[in-house]
Parts: C-alpha cells; structure tokens; sequence
C-alpha cells in the first residue's frame, strides 16, 4: 500500500507556535532582500487565486504557471545559492506534523514506498528533511521540480514542470511524471493512502491502477467554512484544527502487519466502502 502525499500543509504544520508556518517555497531568503519582497508581493497576488473557487481550472492553471514563471525569474536573478537554501531552512518556521517521523519510519521498515509531490522544490524539502528530522529515508521518494546549479553554486535554471496541486486535474501532477523506479514500486500496488490539503491532490493517484483508495484531508485552517462541504464530499477522511498525523499512524499499523508474507510485506484493506470521517 503506498503512501501519497503532498507536502506543504500536509505533512507540515500549518500554523506554528500560533503564526502561519511557512511554506518550502516560501521560506527562501535571498540575501538581497528587494528580491524576498518581489517574492512576497507575487504571493499576496496568487496565492488567493490559486484556491479561488470561482476561477475555471484551465484558467487557473495558466496563473499558477505565470506565478512560478515569474518567482522563478526572481530567483535566479537574485543570485540564490545552495548555501542561501541552507540557511533559509535554518532560519525557517517550517514544522513537520507530529507522528510523520514515526509514520515514514513505519513504513520504511516495512519497504513500503512514499511518494512525496509537491509544487515546490525538491532541493529545498531534502534540505528540510535533513535539518528538521535529521535524515532522509530510503522508502521516500520526492516528485518536484528540482534547481540546477552552476559551478560556483548560484541557481542557474529552474525547470517549470507544472505539478501545482491544481494541475491535478489535467495530467500535471500524476504518478505517469514519477521516475522509473517510483513509478514501478507504486504501480504494483492494490491499495493507495493518499494524504493531501485540497481537493485538487487527489489527482495525485491518477494513474495507479488501484483496488481501494483511503483519500485524507488536513483541511486548512483559512476559510474552511466555506470549503468544508467540498472537502466532506471528495474526501473519506477530513481532519481540521491543525490535527498530528497519529490517525494515519494508527490506520496503516492496523492495515500493514508486521510479519512477512511469502518474503513480502503485504497491506490489505478491510474494506473500500469506509464512508466519511470528520475529526
């Protein structure tokens, strides 16, 4: 049973020590700080957009590439430096959910593959990795965009592959876009956990050739009156608050024994009609 999920507000917190926690994307500081307010002022734009309910997906789609496009630019142009992505992290309020150790750690000891997919920067959620928990995993697997850097370590170029979570729906943030060895040790797969904050990372198992499906939501905590309907709809599992990850841990301790089978680990779902669970 493989574990989907996105990053930014699903397997971070969404509110640290009673302020907004920042994003991977957005915790970079560039050392000339007329860029970080270039930065910042295209957030204030997009970002609503990005979870506007009224605007059409095709619309939408064509604003969060412009808005990348354009971040983008700014970095590069700003100089940053792999050293820079160092000392954001450092600096940073980013924050793991409690119970993520402990659920990557379960899964890793079962060979259970982690697909993390984000919009942000592979680069930048390895560095946090590193810094915040003190290691990477063997089972975990990042789907981003990723930097490239030149000799003297500034970003050079930054591909814009489009896996913004409301790319979902269009075939841009899909399981076909994994690298082969993803790609194959999820495929192979019955059963998908999908983890993700809006109902556009669903799309995230598009793909996968699965039996059952337990989709999980941590509804952010901004306007969720008016998008806990959808949520409720979309999603079997909706969590609010801000909630640990400890449900999850709990669900696949319960649905992925301990022992092997046939020299394999296997996972089995009681049941793919689970209805809806609101916490």
């Amino acid at each position: 049973m493989p574990v989907i999920a996105d990053f930014d507000g699903t397997l971070t917190k969404y509110r640290v020590n009673g302020c907004r926690g920042q994003s991977s994307h957005g915790l970079l500081q560039q050392e000339n700080p007329e860029y970080d307010k270039k930065r910042q002022e295209l957030y204030e734009h997009y970002h609503p957009l990005e979870f506007s309910p009224t605007i059409p997906i095709e619309e939408k789609t064509k604003l969060m590439e412009e808005w990348w496009t354009k971040t983008h630019g700014l970095l590069i142009e700003g100089g940053l430096t792999y050293d820079g992505i160092r000392q954001s992290v450092a600096d940073s309020t980013i924050a793991f959910r409690e119970g993520v150790v402990e659920l990557f750690e379960f899964l890793e000891e079962r060979d259970i593959p982690i697909l993390i997919f984000s919009a942000g920067l592979a680069d930048i959620i390895e560095e946090v990795l590193r810094q915040k928990i003190h290691r990477l995993f063997k089972n975990v697997k990042i789907v981003s965009n990723r930097m490239i850097f030149d000799n003297n370590g500034h970003l050079s170029y930054m591909p814009l592959t489009t896996m913004r979570s409301i790319l979902d729906n269009v075939g841009g943030k899909t399981i076909h876009n994994a690298p082969t060895y993803e790609n194959a040790s999820v495929k192979t797969r019955r059963n998908v956990l999908l983890l993700g904050d809006h109902i556009g990372d669903l799309g995230m198992s598009d793909g996968l050739n699965y039996e059952n499906r337990i989709s999980w939501d941590f509804c952010k905590n901004d306007n969720v009156e008016n998008s806990l309907d959808s949520y409720r709809k979309t999603f079997d599992i909706v969590y609010l608050n801000d909630a640990p990850m400890w449900g999850v841990v709990k669900l696949v301790s319960q649905l992925c024994p301990s022992e092997a089978v046939g020299g394999k680990r296997i996972c089995s779902l009681v049941t793919s009609e689970m209805g809806s669970l609101y916490l």
